[in-house]
């Protein structure tokens, strides 16, 4: 399988304010998957995005950069009224698993010592293997891993994470390079997200030419 492209309408760890606008002149892209973050618009104006994501046809994702078990179960409740599939971080919590579980939606929270807005990444690559290993003992869905983020060897945890924990692995934050992309297409997590650097045209100039790129270089045999 081919990891699948999550669009993140976000730069710097926070939601565009013009996400809506974004989404419509990107929704025949080939991205099937999209979301954004918890902070900073209102949520009518969330449901309104999702409500149009899914009309669209797509898969929704919401991604809470929120690290206490408060902060987290506000994040769930957010995915529930705004009818996401797939809920994204916050730090595990036995609450948040079941209330995504009553709900439906699947869970991938973070692993790790996570630090700041944009988030950094920190921890041994073994103590995150094996917190990944208890938590699909959890029965969580996924793991939302910060790889590019991480402060030691990246690639080294991204490559452990996809081959021993045993879930499906999505690499989020930082994807910025065409390099950074082949790594992720020959390990092949799950998935991966790409939001700040469309944003920053890192793949070209318009956001939908973009998103057309990196789907068409993933999914190309070379």
């Amino acid at each position: 399988m081919k990891p699948e492209l999550i669009v993140m309408l976000t730069h710097n760890d926070l939601t565009v304010e013009n996400a809506y606008e974004v989404f419509d002149q990107c929704k025949e892209t080939k991205a099937l998957y999209w979301g954004f973050k918890e902070q900073p618009l209102p949520i009518k104006e969330m449901q309104r995005i999702y409500a149009k994501m899914k009309e669209c046809g797509k898969r929704t994702v919401l991604e809470v950069v929120e690290y206490t078990e408060e902060e987290g179960l506000a994040g769930a409740q957010m995915a529930v009224t705004c009818g996401c599939d797939i809920l994204m971080g916050t730090c595990y919590y036995p609450s948040i698993h079941q209330f995504c579980q009553q709900h439906n939606i699947a869970y991938m929270p973070f692993v790790g010592k996570i630090i700041g807005r944009p988030s950094i990444l920190q921890g041994s690559i073994e103590s995150m293997v094996e917190e990944a290993e208890k938590l699909k003992e959890q029965g969580v869905w996924g793991i939302d891993l910060l790889g590019y983020r991480y402060d030691e060897d990246a690639e080294k945890l991204i490559s452990n994470m996809v081959s021993k924990s045993g879930l499906p692995i999505c690499v989020a934050g930082s994807i910025d390079s065409y390099e950074r992309l082949q790594f992720i297409k020959e390990v092949k997590p799950w998935a991966f997200t790409i939001g700040s650097a469309f944003f920053d045209r890192k793949f070209g100039s318009s956001i939908a030419e973009q998103i057309n790129k990196v789907c068409d270089f993933i999914n190309s045999e070379e």
